[in-house]
């Protein structure tokens, strides 16, 4: 996917990806949110799945269902869904990192 494909389009999967510094722990939890520009700003989200990977680290996979709008115009009439699959200790230490 490069320059002139059209992200967010109906019936296609689109791929992302880059770079950043080193974690100590998997990705449990997502924010995803639009910008809600564009002439066809709301867009219908399955799932997103994470892939971490890096040198001498093992592979790491999460998936994150969505099955929601990003959309004014549409239920649930919110550009952003959170999702927080990480386990009960690591949910109450993010959920302070957020305030």
């Amino acid at each position: 996917m490069g320059k002139g494909y059209n992200y967010f389009e109906r019936g296609n999967l689109d791929i992302f990806s880059g770079r950043g510094r080193c974690m100590n722990a998997p990705v449990c939890a997502i924010n995803l949110t639009s910008d809600g520009s564009g002439p066809f700003h709301g867009w219908y989200c399955n799932y997103v799945e994470v892939t971490v990977t890096g040198i001498h680290t093992p592979c790491t996979q999460q998936l994150f269902t969505v099955e929601q709008w990003l959309a004014l115009d549409t239920v649930p009439f919110d550009l952003t869904v959170i999702r927080n699959n990480c386990p009960a200790q690591s949910k109450a230490d993010h959920q302070k990192s957020e305030m």
